[in-house]
């Protein structure tokens, strides 16, 4: 039932394999002399704002959810109550008649059905995690930012599913090219021109519009460089197993993370990694 286009809570997909997929094809498109424009959206408040009606007896129903099945979904959701609690006090108690419980196993699944359907409403690429989604088109002609400013429009025109998108967050990055085309989206407030970006943190990995990975091996290189400091300052001896499980734990996955999308290829990005590892194999005297 789940789209392809989605990577979030599925089996066999991940944010590696989002990555890949949207990297493999923003390379192709400059090694044969394109360009790319990609844009990043962002839903505001997604989860709590999911319409308990508007899933159980439309996106629900059309999937073919229905019976016993459906009833109890339907009890899942109905008469949630919620109240804010800060040190002594507590707010009224109010019924959440939108949002689908975070922390739960159907919530995310609930989530990803109420989403699914638009990558079969646009014509450019797209791929989605959680409520994360970009769509691009390779520049070939003005018309195909036409295609991209039209993909816009008709998912801001899904408000009616009441999810919108948060302006301030959705940004464009142009890969491979300068000519810089404006697209606008559509709220509330009115209409905004989307902000311009050569540098982007996507799932976790900093993505620049050249699609050199120097931006990620410095920022990865920094948060495990900062790790190890506090282990310094709070470990004045370390035996080698403590050092490897403290290693292996804190710091080799910010080295690692996801690292199969941006692999440093050129020595100088591969130093900036190992340079981390030198740096903690001298907190035991007997690592040579």
């Amino acid at each position: 039932m789940i789209s392809t286009c989605q990577h979030s809570f599925v089996k066999g997909r991940s944010c590696l394999t989002n990555l890949l997929e949207s990297s493999e094809q923003w390379a192709m498109a400059l090694d044969n002399g394109y360009g790319v424009d990609v844009l990043y959206l962002d839903y505001r408040k997604a989860f709590d704002s999911v319409p308990h009606n508007r899933l159980i007896y439309y996106k629900l129903t059309t999937a073919s959810f229905n019976g016993k099945l459906l009833t109890w979904l339907s009890s899942f959701l109905a008469d949630r109550t919620m109240r804010v609690g800060v040190p002594g006090s507590y707010s009224t108690w109010f019924y959440m008649f939108s949002g689908v419980p975070q922390g739960s196993v159907l919530g995310p699944i609930l989530f990803l059905l109420y989403v699914n359907d638009p990558p079969n409403w646009i014509t450019c690429s797209m791929r989605e995690f959680e409520n994360n989604t970009k769509i691009w088109d390779i520049i070939k002609s003005d018309s195909v930012c036409s295609d991209l400013q039209m993909d816009i429009d008709v998912l801001v025109q899904s408000n009616k599913w009441l999810l919108h998108f948060n302006t301030d967050k959705c940004k464009v990055m142009s890969p491979g090219h300068s000519v810089h085309h404006d697209y606008c989206m559509t709220d509330l407030s009115g209409t905004h021109i989307m902000s311009r970006t050569s540098e982007e943190k996507d799932l976790g990995i900093f993505i620049t519009d050249t699609l050199k990975p120097s931006v990620q091996c410095t920022k990865a290189a920094a948060r495990a460089c900062s790790i190890l400091a506090m282990i310094r300052r709070n470990f004045k001896r370390l035996d080698c197993e403590d050092f490897l499980i403290i290693y292996k734990t804190y710091i080799r996955p910010h080295l690692e993370y996801a690292i199969q999308s941006w692999s440093p290829y050129l020595h100088n990005y591969i130093q900036c990694l190992e340079s981390v590892q030198w740096a903690a194999t001298r907190l035991i005297s007997s690592f040579k």
